[in-house]
């Protein structure tokens, strides 16, 4: 198993850290003022993000600035494939390469746990993130649907 590094400085006091339940609040309201929808009473509720940080295949990371979330990126793997999702920084602080940080380093953990392909899904409303990715090199697939099955209207 590789070492992780506990810490990444990338710039002007900005550092890429692991997502610590303790910082849930300011996670939420990180994703509030970045535009990011999300579902407190639901997969982003509490106990739920407690549970999946335990996880093996996990990779919860912040990025920081004197001591204040300013971006998130998380990871998981089904074991043939990484995915990226939760990616998010304030306005304030984007286009200074903060989420191409966060997610070189989500990539990069997920590679160390012996996956090859890494995806995100990106709702097609959101052109700023596929403009994102598609600039991080991932390869827009207009033939695929993205079906769910829920059992609730929370999750």
């Amino acid at each position: 198993m590789m070492k992780l590094r506990k810490s990444i400085r990338i710039t002007d006091g900005i550092i890429i850290r692991k997502f610590s339940i303790e910082d849930y609040g300011s996670l939420i309201g990180l994703w509030g003022l970045a535009g990011l929808p999300h579902k407190p009473a639901g997969r982003d509720e509490r106990k739920n993000i407690e549970r999946e940080i335990h996880q093996p295949n996990a990779v919860f990371l912040v990025a920081e600035r004197k001591g204040c979330l300013i971006g998130s990126a998380f990871g998981t793997h089904d074991g043939r494939k990484g995915w990226i999702n939760r990616v998010a920084v304030l306005p304030s602080y984007r286009r200074q390469g903060i989420a191409a940080a966060l997610v070189n380093e989500v990539e990069e953990r997920i590679k160390s746990m012996g996956i090859s392909i890494i995806a995100c899904l990106v709702e097609d409303w959101n052109k700023d993130s596929l403009k994102f990715f598609e600039k991080m090199g991932y390869i827009r697939h207009k033939e695929i649907f993205y079906l769910t099955k829920r059992e609730g209207p929370h999750t």
